[in-house]
């Protein structure tokens, strides 16, 4: 591996560093993206029961607000009816929408940086194949002179090496960043499907 580096030459630096920052954020979002750590399967059905059984705490909301991201925005308007008992639908309506946003941003958390990696890669194995090239043509040395073949050598090295790391760095970003895209798209999905059902069962019961 070592060798590969030394032969790509220092075009192939920002592409690991890429590498590095795409791996640590590939991870942190397949463990932060888990549905137990995101959206619990019955923690939709255990709120919904409470509410019906208008017996909730405060334990019980703030249980659910720190234990997942659909957890404090379900538990949005309950936190909000409890403190303001008066308060009118629009007024729910729009605790929840506060609280989805924050749990929006938390799951798209690193992924611009993981799409720009995405796509800077490429670029800059591009600039190693430039850089190589431009190492070629130098080795020809003045018009006429026979190019020194080590040099040569040198220089194609540095434009392949490049072109293939920074694809091997592109492509898996790119599909990692689609894959966590439509995760996040469908919890998102999901959860307005539910917050709407909740207050809707909240206003059937506070009438």
């Amino acid at each position: 591996m070592l060798s590969i580096i030394q032969a790509a030459g220092w075009p192939i630096w920002p592409l690991i560093v890429c590498s590095v920052l795409a791996l640590s954020i590939i991870i942190e979002r397949f463990v932060n993206l888990r549905t137990a750590r995101v959206a619990p399967p019955n923690l939709f059905n255990n709120i919904i029961t409470r509410a019906r059984a208008k017996a909730l705490t405060n334990e019980e909301i703030a249980a659910w607000e720190t234990g997942s991201l659909l957890g404090m925005v379900l538990s949005s308007p309950l936190r909000f009816l409890q403190e303001h008992p008066r308060c009118s639908e629009e007024e729910l309506k729009e605790a929840m929408q506060n609280a989805g946003q924050e749990a929006a941003m938390r799951l798209d958390q690193y992924l611009s940086a993981l799409g720009t990696i995405a796509s800077v890669a490429p670029l800059l194995g591009l600039l190693g194949t430039v850089v190589g090239m431009i190492e070629i043509f130098g080795a020809q040395g003045t018009a006429g002179a026979i190019a020194n073949p080590t040099q040569l050598a040198q220089g194609i090295s540095m434009a392949l090496y490049n072109t293939a790391f920074g694809l091997a760095v592109a492509i898996p970003a790119l599909i990692c960043w689609r894959y966590f895209r439509n995760r996040v798209d469908a919890y998102l999905l999901s959860w307005e499907i539910q917050g709407a059902q909740l207050l809707g069962q909240l206003k059937s019961l506070r009438r």
